[in-house]
């Protein structure tokens, strides 16, 4: 609940329920778009003979330049809030999806897809909705991201079947076409009439910040200014947590769309139908709806170091096990098992920033490790492609892949999970 500062004015206590809401539908088509590059792998191929490394420079260039834009995004959303930023990154998006769908060489699709929709992304993904819902919701912080954020997880498992299928049946231009429609339509609306910005700009403020307050006036104690000021991204770069976090981040971004990407031309590899993979690859979404609702609810009562050491430890296994075995009963368990893990970092990168340096800057710092996050993905991506192209398989992969999650399962103990405060300078 919330209340408000001025007396004449009265809350509508459902506002930050109707912005989650709406943080949902945009990461539910989102998902959608983002995941179908999975289903496009072979058509593409089949239609202009590229390469699977060609698709996965495609891909990998759609990361770099939205991993980049997160920079922009992040900066953009604390100085001007959330609305223009949505509204600006959907035309982008949109209309790279729908020029695509009328592409006949490879610099235009990656003009279209890896360069325009990959700025595009950075709007309405993840990190910016992370951040929007973290400022609405003080108690129960990291339920209310998983909530908005499994608006990812359930747009992967509905989207992604019926794209396969629109495929079958129509094709891959009109599937592009009409899913950059269907977002600039709903995206702008929910922008320009349900997503509102800071809470605090618009005047309202917790009962649980109030209470804070108040508690700090009765007790009257002195404040260090140096430890109540929020870190901005220079200072929190001074700590070795950041750096140990980004490292993570990296690595978590690496599975992440190494397997989304290609694991559909894995499964066809084995002799899966498209179908069947598509609907495996949708499985994998929503798998991770319960990774994620467990995450953040998680990490409000455990904290954040347990629920990601136990993510790269799970991936760790998980790699080697599908070196070992490749038969449909591990194919099942893989991917299944890697859905799980899929957005269980995505709250609690939130939530763990916020935790260690403050809310005010949040969007320059969750934006900057969203960035290293994706390009881990974009890179991983595209190595998964050309090491396939030059060995006929993704052994390699999996085995560069485990090693990683081992590394990153220790650098994730590592992290100090406590409020860091910015450093004196003697004058």
């Amino acid at each position: 609940m919330v209340t408000i500062t001025a007396a004449s004015q009265r809350p509508n206590p459902f506002l930050k329920w109707y912005v989650l809401g709406a943080s949902f539908l945009i990461l539910f088509l989102n998902a959608g778009a983002r995941f179908s590059i999975g289903v496009m792998f072979k058509p593409l191929i089949s239609e202009f003979s590229w390469t699977r490394s060609d698709i996965s420079f495609a891909f990998s260039l759609n990361m770099v330049m939205f991993a980049l834009s997160l920079l922009v995004v992040g900066r953009f959303y604390d100085r001007y809030g959330p609305k223009w930023v949505i509204v600006i990154s959907t035309i982008l998006l949109s209309g790279g999806y729908i020029s695509v769908s009328f592409i006949h060489s490879f610099w235009q699709f990656l003009f279209f897809y890896g360069i325009l929709s990959g700025i595009g992304l950075g709007g309405t993904s993840v990190p910016l909705v992370a951040a929007l819902t973290s400022k609405w919701f003080n108690k129960g912080r990291g339920l209310a991201i998983s909530l908005a954020l499994s608006g990812s997880c359930l747009g992967h498992f509905t989207m992604i079947p019926l794209f396969t299928i629109f495929v079958l049946r129509f094709g891959w231009r009109d599937s592009y076409f009409y899913i950059g429609l269907i977002m600039l339509v709903v995206n702008t609306a929910l922008a320009f009439f349900v997503i509102k910005g800071d809470p605090e700009a618009l005047g309202y403020t917790s009962h649980d910040r109030a209470k804070r307050q108040n508690e700090k006036l009765i007790q009257d104690e002195p404040i260090d200014a140096s430890k109540s000021r929020d870190m901005g991204l220079r200072e929190a770069m001074k700590t070795y947590s950041f750096w140990l976090f980004v490292f993570v981040m990296f690595v978590c971004g690496s599975g992440d769309f190494f397997v989304s990407t290609h694991l559909i031309p894995y499964l066809t590899d084995q002799g899966m139908s498209a179908a069947k993979a598509g609907n495996m690859l949708a499985w994998y979404g929503l798998v991770g709806l319960a990774g994620l609702l467990i995450a953040g609810p998680a990490s409000d009562l455990i904290g954040n170091k347990i629920p990601i050491a136990l993510t790269f430890l799970v991936r760790f296994i998980l790699f080697l096990l599908v070196l070992k075995y490749q038969n449909l009963v591990m194919l099942y368990i893989f991917s299944l098992s890697f859905g799980l893990t899929f957005l269980v970092t995505a709250p609690i990168a939130t939530t763990l920033t916020g935790k260690m340096y403050g809310l005010t800057h949040l969007g320059i710092l969750t934006g900057f490790i969203s960035t290293i996050h994706h390009l881990g993905g974009g890179l991983w991506a595209y190595v998964g492609g050309f090491i396939f192209d030059r060995t006929g398989s993704y052994h390699l992969m999996f085995i560069l892949s485990a090693i990683l999650a081992l590394v990153a399962f220790l650098c994730s103990i590592l992290i100090r999970e406590k409020r860091h405060f910015p450093v004196k300078e003697i004058s």
